[in-house]
């Protein structure tokens, strides 16, 4: 095999890994939250970006505020999982750039200055950085459910304001009963990768 990673990281982070749909009532702390942020932090964005945000509900009453604007379907496993994570993009990240790349601190309003381009820039790298984030809860031994069947509109009035975009909203926890849809089907390596 080609990888580094050995084959139990792998299955870990990505073979065996899959969308809790239950989990059981272990709780998830802090500690295991502030350990996912310190490793999935580092992953690469444009200009070091750093646009996204996480809200995590925990209380009863958020988490009711919350359920309410998911997708049917999605209420029940939102409304028990043992936390839930709202990732959404600060379209305002261009502030914290002077911070985030020293070698190039005029990057913020050379390349920012205009609220479309931080946009569709927050939108872009904090999409990474979620991605990022649910390899992390899965390296804390932990399953994600992440879900965009909701109401982003809702969602943002009631948790954010105009400079925060909602991206999804992510179930953490341990798997419980019955957790998993059986595995759907992937593409090829032939039928994603072209040589020129």
């Amino acid at each position: 095999m080609s990888l580094v990673l050995d084959a139990a990281a792998q299955d870990l982070l990505f073979r065996e890994a899959r969308t809790a749909n239950t989990f059981s009532d272990e709780p998830v702390t802090e500690e295991q939250v502030q350990a996912i942020y310190d490793l999935v932090k580092y992953g690469p964005t444009a200009f070091n970006q750093t646009p996204l945000r996480i809200t995590l509900v925990r209380s009863a009453e958020a988490r009711q505020r919350l359920v309410k604007h998911m997708a049917e379907g999605n209420q029940a496993k939102t409304a028990s999982a043992p936390l839930v994570a709202i990732l959404s993009a600060d379209n305002e990240f261009h502030e914290e750039l002077p911070q985030l790349l020293p070698h190039f601190p005029q990057a913020k309003d050379a390349f920012f200055s205009e609220r479309p381009v931080r946009e569709q820039a927050a939108l872009l790298n904090a999409a990474l950085q979620a991605g990022y984030f649910i390899i992390g809860v899965r390296a804390a031994g932990l399953a994600a459910g992440p879900m965009t069947g909701l109401d982003f509109d809702g969602v943002q009035k009631e948790f954010l304001d105009d400079d925060h975009t909602p991206l999804m909203v992510v179930n953490i926890g341990k798997p419980g009963e019955d957790a998993w849809f059986p595995r759907s089907p992937r593409l090829e390596f032939d039928q994603v990768i072209t040589t020129v």
